[in-house]
């Protein structure tokens, strides 16, 4: 596992010690073979499913996985069983908040402008609980994504505001990824080793 990255390590400026380390921790994502994946996987699914089944039934969003991410489709089928409704966030248009959109298993599917796979139609309903993916993350509860800032205009405009639940690899996890000060810290961290709540 790569060693934590530390901002104090770096001089330059913050938007690229943020995009070295985005680059870094995509390519150890990517890096995983196939059964350490489903490995990761099924431990992460656990504790998330410890986290979210203690809870009513509930309107749940999550994305579809891409560059190796952990896939939250299993997990959201099952809670659909039980009663809850799932969504898919849509980028509508560039630097916007973004809607969500009616997910189910058999959703047809199409992909967003930014080649993202989203549900092709059904209503737009908002969640009470948004599954976050993580590129990377910090002590502190801060989420690096992959720089377009959807998820964090999108939870500032929602009242309430959903419980963000960051999802990942523990080897997205570091020491500092240099807040911005339009980053909204999660309520929590789930990886393979565990549920880290930061609020």
């Amino acid at each position: 596992m790569p060693a934590p990255f530390s901002s104090g390590e770096h001089t330059a400026d913050s938007s690229v010690f943020r995009a070295a380390l985005r680059r870094e921790r995509l390519a150890a994502r990517l890096a995983l073979d196939a059964n350490a994946h489903a490995a990761l996987s099924a431990r992460i699914e656990a504790h998330l499913a410890t986290l979210l089944t203690p809870f009513p039934p509930k309107i749940l969003a999550f994305c579809a996985p891409m560059r190796g991410e952990f896939d939250m489709r299993p997990l959201a089928s099952l809670l659909i069983e039980r009663g809850w409704r799932a969504a898919m966030p849509v980028v509508d248009a560039a630097d916007t908040p973004m809607s969500f959109r009616t997910w189910t298993p058999s959703s047809a599917m199409g992909v967003d402008r930014h080649g993202i796979p989203i549900p092709q139609g059904g209503p737009n309903i908002v969640p009470d609980i948004v599954l976050l993916p993580l590129v990377a993350f910090d002590a502190q509860g801060f989420r690096l994504g992959y720089g377009g800032g959807y998820f964090d205009r999108t939870l500032a405009i929602l009242v309430p505001r959903p419980l963000a639940i960051g999802v990942g690899f523990e080897l997205g996890r570091v020491t500092d990824i240099r807040p911005q000060a339009h980053d909204i810290r999660l309520d929590a961290v789930v990886t393979e080793i565990g549920i880290v709540r930061h609020s």
